[in-house]
This record gives C-alpha cells, sequence and structure tokens, in this order.
C-alpha cells in the first residue's frame, strides 16, 4: 500500500456510517461517485476527519481530492505541518 497505512484505516472507519452500501473501502475509491454520496455528506464526513486529526482542510485543497486515497495524502501532509 502506497499511502499511510494507519491513516487510511482511521479514514474508513470514520467513512463507514457513510458508506451504506458496504462498498469495500480501497485507496482508489471515489468517495463521492463510488460511495453514491453527496457533497453535503462528503462535508460531513470532511468535518469528521477535521475534527479526528485536529487539522483544517482547505476548500481548494478538498476540491482536488477524489479518492480516498488522495484523502490520506492530504491528512498525512496536514499532519506533518502540525
Amino acid at each position: 500500500m502506497s499511502v499511510s497505512e494507519d491513516t487510511f484505516n482511521t479514514l474508513c472507519q470514520l467513512l463507514e456510517p457513510f458508506n451504506t452500501a458496504k462498498i469495500a473501502l480501497k485507496p482508489d475509491t471515489d468517495i463521492s461517485a463510488d460511495l453514491n454520496i453527496d457533497s453535503v455528506t462528503v462535508m460531513d464526513f470532511v468535518m469528521e476527519v477535521e475534527d479526528r486529526f485536529n487539522i483544517d482542510i482547505p476548500l481548494n485543497v478538498l476540491s482536488e481530492t477524489r479518492s480516498l486515497g488522495d484523502l490520506v495524502k492530504v491528512v498525512d501532509a496536514r499532519l506533518a505541518k502540525v
């Protein structure tokens, strides 16, 4: 796995309540399209991620984040700045 495994596993746990279709989560899972969740729900999930990791994810960064692997990289990069 090329992404941080700990971060990936934590994100999968946080995403579980939003994964109503019980899709198998992988780094290339498109958070919105594959899980069929709308932008409001994605924002709810991102707020949970921000709270869990005590980070802020700027909207311009979030708009370029499509997959779970992308989000792992964003979280790890934000944590490295703390």
